[in-house]
């Protein structure tokens, strides 16, 4: 689709086809190398390749962002291509590096740049995913990976501000295991999520909260999101244990809330118990940045925070961080990288 017939007042978080994707391949045992620009199109794959039969794949996502001065802008991807190199390694694929990884985001950004909207419109979404592209019938790691960039505008995760979401905890599914791979963007974690998330939503929730998967009794996630609870001054997340995702919105929020707010910050195991205490709650992820929990239901007990607003707290985190991921404060950490 070209840039001049996108409705960018009206845009979702859905795909929309841009000019061009990046392509880079490696064989296995061998050395990531630049790729190059190519059209978007389909691609061609063998029925055997390892990613269709035994789910040998991660992803990334990220924005690029308009500024009000016009300039285009990205917010920590440095930290993606990190955590894909991780990813890469405990999916047994060649380790990517820093360097192939930025290239193909960065390229790909500049060259579908007339697709990225003003930040009161949306974003440039951009999605980058490895995968074993090789044959093989055995459960054997490829022979052969792909490594591919593209990316699609999008509109703003809350249309008209921030909204509290309506959770609820599930007993019949867990997200992930300890010591599995949870604490990697594997393309298999996600579908399994997809049931359980439809079912909470027929029944008139935003998503569910995931428990651990040894005692039920501790929170994980909330969906495909990180969770946070406020306590006072006191801002608790679950410590990365393996099975929880180290997300870079996470990161971001656990740092402004020390240094910027001056709050008391610990990452520990937390209990659906000790949640139902909280003064705030909200979850954090690329797609909606922060998103303010208004009521959890758990059991057969619906539990209600900030009366139903949006936490003080909260609402100071999603201005802050916003703020400087759309170019709007003054960058003082480093975090933006301006193409």
């Amino acid at each position: 689709m070209k840039p001049d017939e996108i409705d960018y007042d009206n845009l979702t978080f859905s795909f929309t086809e841009t000019k061009s994707m990046y392509v880079s391949k490696c064989k296995l045992g061998e050395d990531w190398k630049k790729g190059q620009l190519i059209p978007f199109n389909d691609i061609k794959i063998s029925p055997a390749a390892t990613i269709l039969n035994y789910g040998q794949g991660l992803f990334e996502g990220m924005k690029a962002y308009r500024t009000k001065n016009n300039e285009i802008i990205m917010f920590r991807p440095e930290e993606n291509a990190k955590r894909a190199a991780n990813g890469c390694l405990r999916l047994s694929m060649p380790e990517i590096s820093e360097s192939v990884f930025l290239d193909g985001v960065t390229n790909v950004v500049k060259d579908n740049i007339d697709y990225i909207p003003s930040t009161e419109k949306g974003a440039l979404y951009v999605r980058p995913i490895i995968f074993g592209s090789g044959e093989g019938l055995g459960v054997a790691p490829s022979s052969d990976y792909t490594f591919m960039v593209y990316c699609s505008p999008v509109g703003p995760y809350f249309k008209g501000g921030l909204t509290p979401i309506k959770l609820i905890v599930t007993n019949d599914y867990h997200r992930a295991p300890l010591k599995g791979t949870g604490g990697v963007k594997a393309v298999g974690n996600y579908v399994p999520g997809m049931l359980p998330s439809g079912v909470a939503k027929k029944q008139g929730y935003a998503e569910v909260i995931y428990l651990d998967a040894a005692e039920e009794k501790y929170i994980e996630e909330v969906g495909a999101a990180n969770f946070f609870a406020i306590f006072g001054n006191k801002l608790v997340t679950p410590n990365l244990t393996g099975s929880i995702l180290p997300g870079i919105t996470r990161d971001s929020v656990l740092f402004l809330a020390k240094n910027e707010l001056n709050m008391d910050v610990e990452e520990r195991r937390i209990s659906i118990d000790e949640v139902m205490k909280a003064d705030e709650i909200f979850c954090a992820g690329t797609a909606a940045i922060i998103s303010p929990i208004g009521s959890i239901r758990y059991k057969d007990n619906k539990y209600n925070f900030s009366n139903g607003e949006v936490g003080k707290i909260t609402n100071k985190l999603y201005n802050f961080l916003t703020d400087i991921q759309f170019g709007n404060r003054n960058d003082d950490y480093g975090w933006i990288k301006k193409l």
